[in-house]
Parts: C-alpha cells; sequence; structure tokens
C-alpha cells in the first residue's frame, strides 16, 4: 500500500493511493496514521478494503507527512560509502546518529525556509523508515514485525550550524521545515528489494544527487536493531537512513540553497518530493 496523508496542515486526512495514482479518503476506516494504527494487524486490515469504494480527495489536495505522532526523528551520518569519500572521511565503524527536531517535520511539498543567519543550506536525499510497533533490542531478522514502511526525506541541513557552532549536528539539522517526508508511506511489501534502489535529487532542474540504496553502509534491518540498543522507539518514530554523493557542501565550489529554488527528490518505488525554497519570515 501507498498511504498518505492530506489536507491543510494540523487537519490531514489519512488516505491511501489507488492503482491509478488518485487518493481516496480512508478517515472513515482509520482516524490517522499514528499509535496503533501502523501496527502490522491494523495495516493489514487497511489492505483488504478495495480502495475503489472509497471517496476521492480532493484534486491538488496538500500532502502532509504520511506519519503523525512521531516522537523520535532520529537520522544517520555517513552511512553512504560514496558519499563518506566525498567528503574525505573514513567509513565509520559504527552508525553515527543524531536527532532532527520532530518540529522539522513538513509535507512533501511545503516549501523549506532558509534559517536565519544561514547562508549554507544543503539537501540530503534519503530513505527512511517508520515504526509500526514499539521497538526495544529488536534483533535484525525480526525488522519485518516493527517496520511499517519506508518513505523519502530530504534531510536539510544548515551546514555551518552543523560544524561550525559546536556541539550536537542537532543544531544544524533541527530548523523547521527541514525535514520533509512523503508523499507515501510504502509498505514493505511494495519494495521487494529495499537494497537496491535508484535515488535522485535535482535542484532548478539540475541533477546534483545520483545514488542507489546499494552503496549503503549499514542497511535498515542492521540500523533497526542498532537503534533500539540505545532507545526505545514508539510507532511513528522516523528513521532516516543517510544520503548519496552529490550534496552541495562536499561540491567543488561548494554549492547551497537559496531562496528561489526548486528542490526535487525521487527514490525508485517511493514517489517524489518538490520544494519551493523561500527565505526566512516569522
Amino acid at each position: 500500500m501507498k498511504l498518505v496523508r492530506f489536507g491543510a496542515h494540523g487537519a490531514e486526512k489519512p488516505g491511501i493511493v489507488d492503482r491509478d495514482g488518485t487518493i481516496r479518503d480512508l478517515s472513515a476506516h482509520v482516524p490517522d496514521f499514528s499509535g496503533a494504527n501502523l501496527a502490522p494487524a491494523a495495516l493489514a486490515k487497511l489492505a483488504a478494503i478495495d480502495p475503489s469504494s472509497l471517496p476521492k480527495a480532493p484534486d491538488g489536495v496538500r500532502l502532509g507527512p504520511p506519519v503523525a505522532g512521531t516522537h523520535n526523528f532520529i537520522a544517520i551520518g555517513l552511512n553512504y560509502a560514496d558519499h563518506a569519500k566525498e567528503t574525505g572521511q573514513e567509513i565509520p565503524s559504527e552508525p553515527i546518529l543524531f536527532n532532527k527536531a520532530t518540529t522539522s517535520i513538513c509535507g512533501p511539498n511545503d516549501d523549506v525556509m532558509i534559517p536565519r543567519n544561514s547562508r549554507h543550506t544543503d539537501w540530503e536525499c534519503e530513505i527512511a523508515f517508520v515504526i509500526g510497533a514499539r521497538a526495544r533490542y529488536v534483533e535484525a531478522k525480526d525488522w519485518a514485525n516493527y517496520i511499517a514502511g519506508y518513505c523519502i526525506c530530504n534531510d536539510v541541513s544548515e551546514r555551518s550550524f552543523q560544524s561550525k557552532r559546536g556541539g550536537q549536528w542537532v543544531k544544524g539539522k533541527s530548523a523547521e521545515t527541514f525535514g520533509p517526508i512523503g508523499p507515501w508511506l510504502v509498505t514493505p511489501d511494495e519494495i521487494p528489494n529495499v537494497d537496491n534502489l535508484a535515488m535522485s535529487l535535482d535542484v532548478n532542474g539540475v541533477r546534483k544527487q545520483t545514488g542507489s540504496t546499494a552503496t549503503m553502509i549499514f542497511n535498515i534491518p542492521f540500523l533497526l536493531a542498532y537503534v533500539t540498543e540505545f532507545m526505545v522507539l514508539e510507532p511513528g518514530d522516523i528513521i532516516s537512513t543517510g544520503t548519496p554523493p552529490g550534496v552541495g557542501t562536499a561540491r567543488n565550489p561548494r554549492e547551497f540553497l537559496k531562496a528561489g529554488d526548486v528542490v526535487e527528490l525521487n527514490i525508485e518505488g517511493l514517489g517524489t518530493q518538490r520544494q519551493n525554497v523561500v527565505p526566512f519570515a516569522l
């Protein structure tokens, strides 16, 4: 299934994408995609519904993040061998974890706002996975009991905040709108080989990132097990798994986002995001 949340910010309804790409309204069957509604049994009940029996969502409706109730938004640093190489850093011996504030989460096509005092806002196309059941000391082989689905994440990053302001990367990763998620939450049965998905990111129609999940250093089941060694994950939590090469800070000369830019992301099987970059505003 491809699950969506549609409607105005803060008033999104749950939906499903039918075979023709039409969004259908699931709100008569589930209140939202959060908590227990992301559990395997709950998703199995939704899979049994004929999408054609559901009302259509309004044409052109805004898409929100496809999951609600996120408590932990965790990201993995330097998790692609070719990205580690372009940054001149050694391949990590263990995954690098950092937080993104949940207030950074936004819809897949919402505007990305340049933070106040930012000059180095960058892009990162990533595949994320969403937790569907409480996860505590999970074994990698049991991943299917805990992962509700996959989606695209643009791990937008302010590089000077991240590396020049001292302390944790969270400073450069957490500005409002720095976590576009979606367009869909795609259940694992639709992605038979998550370890070999093509990825790309364009800025103003020019390709900046080309990659594949095949160059991931630590795969998704391993990351699930690893993260739950250090914390309990709850349904709706998001783990974004790193980016392939082509980020702006590693280019020569370096490139960064500015107001007026348009960013497009695509991951095979997971859809497309498109964001307009806008200036800071209160």
